[in-house]
């Protein structure tokens, strides 16, 4: 599948497509740049921050990966949307480094939505935990804006669909039990480059799609 062609099925559905830019050289971020996308995910924040001072200003960057509290500081002053916070002590520190840029930045609560031992996230009571913690209440330089999830890497479709409903459903409680007055909270970032159909048909606002459009990870 093309480029194109990928626009135009996520377009049906309204879904934000995120090219998964990790370990793709400037050149190839630039080809798809020229097709219209903006859109642009990476894991490595050294990474990130290379290609932010060396691409064009336009590009929103998305960061998909674990993220350590000591990375934070040096994607503070640009990074769009911060998709995988699993934990109250980033949340704390992309405060306190939004703070220093005078920023609010945009970020999802990660779910652990999978079997596998290694996906990061938090589970709904640790959420809710957070969300109520007097801590949160001070947290005036980020935006939560919804959920992010991974699913089990399996050929077992029906597995894949209910872990993508399962988050599906942690986004509706946040929203009705926190989040309802603030329209901002709205996305849902679920699906990849083997199961975003899926996730298409599961309500995903979001895909994060890489080797469908660079190819394999080198």
């Amino acid at each position: 599948m093309n480029f194109k062609e990928l626009q135009e099925q996520l377009a049906q559905t309204k879904t934000t497509l995120v090219a998964v830019s990790k370990t793709k050289p400037n050149e190839k971020i630039l080809s798809l740049y020229e097709q219209g996308q903006r859109d642009f995910g990476e894991n490595r924040v050294q990474e990130m921050a290379d290609k932010y001072a060396a691409l064009p200003q336009d590009i929103r960057w998305h960061f998909i990966g674990h993220l350590q509290t000591n990375k934070v500081k040096y994607m503070a002053e640009f990074v769009h949307l911060v998709h995988s916070v699993d934990r109250q002590k980033i949340l704390k520190e992309i405060n306190k480094r939004a703070k220093q840029h005078d920023r609010v930045i945009d970020c999802l609560l990660q779910f652990h939505i999978a079997e596998e031992e290694s996906k990061f996230g938090f589970d709904l009571a640790e959420a809710k935990g957070m969300l109520e913690a007097e801590a949160f209440k001070n947290f005036n330089n980020i935006r939560i804006c919804g959920v992010m999830g991974m699913a089990t890497f399996t050929e077992d479709e029906q597995k894949v669909r209910r872990e993508f409903q399962a988050l599906h459903k942690i986004f509706d409680t946040l929203h009705t039990n926190y989040f309802a007055d603030q329209p901002h909270f709205r996305e849902i970032s679920m699906g990849m480059s083997g199961d975003y159909p899926i996730a298409q048909e599961e309500g995903s606002t979001m895909v994060r799609i890489g080797s469908l459009l660079f190819g394999p990870r080198t």
